[in-house]
């Protein structure tokens, strides 16, 4: 019997791509850049799986131009590039990787959150460019953080792994908003939910960790800059598009708030004259919250075993789209 074919759209650790050779014949796109959107289009006509990364569109035009195709494999916990209705529809199953990145995205969150609010980033670049002369009694002044508010804006997993290393670590009170209430970081934390608002308002400390939908796209904008505290410390490692930029640039620039570190933004990359990085007290990190040798093996590892499960016909085990179980392509 005919091997599977499977297409991989960018390189991942080898503990997934030996777990899919291992079954399937497979193609590795060998750039450093995704594929453009017509050769993975041409690339995976005749392919029974796809293992996809956040830079790939998976859209309605490459499932039909693919009808063999049985699953995407997405490599990360988002899948807001793939297009979920229209694999549905095509009985073509979705996975992705959730649980692993949960520590390795917590962590950066919070070394964002101490090295905006201490100014480590505009230090260093003064200090290697020659502007740091001597000892400076008012030079770098940042922000204390024990026993100061912690708003988390999205209390799933990252958020609560977020929240409990700064409960736990510097005494911060911590206030959150989400959907639904959290009884775990209410009892563990004394987490306080409130709206939008009134966190905003409050807190001293401001970490995004929700989901890019359409009610959440752009949700930080001039408005609720305008909000937060002059003190405030502002960090995304969530979407980018979740913040209106220019919005942002401006609360920065005036004062409006003190820092934010970002490890994501709109568009990715950034263009390298784009005014963020011209500010001093914004921080930015090329995405990389979940860049750990172990996080991305864990990552490789599951999505690797969703990728064979398509092919194979059984369930995903970490399945976006279950419902389509019951007509998925043969």
């Amino acid at each position: 019997m005919a091997r599977p074919k499977v297409f991989v759209s960018r390189r991942i650790p080898e503990v997934g791509l030996q777990a899919i050779a291992a079954e399937c014949d497979v193609e590795v796109w060998p750039e450093p850049l995704p594929p453009p959107a017509d050769e993975l289009l041409r690339r995976v006509r005749d392919c029974d799986g796809l293992v996809s990364l956040l830079t790939d569109r998976i859209d309605g035009t490459l499932l039909d131009a693919a009808p063999r195709l049985k699953v995407v494999s997405n490599y990360a916990v988002g899948f807001n590039n793939v297009d979920v209705a229209a694999c549905t529809q095509r009985g073509v199953c979705v996975g992705n990787t959730p649980g692993v990145l949960t520590d390795a995205t917590a962590d950066l969150a919070v070394t964002l959150l101490l090295a905006a609010a201490r100014r480590i980033g505009e230090g260093q670049a003064d200090a290697r460019s020659g502007k740091w002369k001597t000892w400076e009694p008012l030079g770098w002044l940042g922000q204390d953080l024990v026993g100061r508010t912690l708003g988390i804006v999205g209390m799933g997993r990252i958020g609560f792994a977020t929240a409990k290393r700064l409960h736990h670590g510097w005494g911060m009170k911590v206030l959150y908003t989400d959907q639904v209430p959290n009884a775990l970081a209410e009892k563990e934390l004394s987490a306080q939910r409130v709206d939008f608002d009134d966190l905003l308002a409050q807190s001293d400390f401001v970490s995004v960790h929700v989901d890019l939908n359409p009610t959440t796209y752009r949700m930080f904008g001039a408005a609720q800059f305008q909000k937060m505290k002059r003190t405030a410390v502002f960090v995304n490692t969530a979407r980018g598009p979740l913040v209106d930029q220019a919005a942002l640039a401006h609360a920065l620039r005036t004062g409006t708030i003190f820092a934010a570190g970002l490890d994501v933004t709109d568009p990715e990359p950034l263009p390298p004259d784009h005014e963020l990085y011209q500010l001093p007290n914004c921080l930015i990190v090329p995405h990389i919250a979940s860049a750990t040798v172990e996080t991305r093996n864990a990552m490789a590892r599951l999505c690797a075993n969703n990728l064979l499960a398509g092919v194979r016909g059984e369930p995903l085990p970490h399945w976006v789209n279950p419902e389509v179980a019951e007509k998925r392509r043969q």
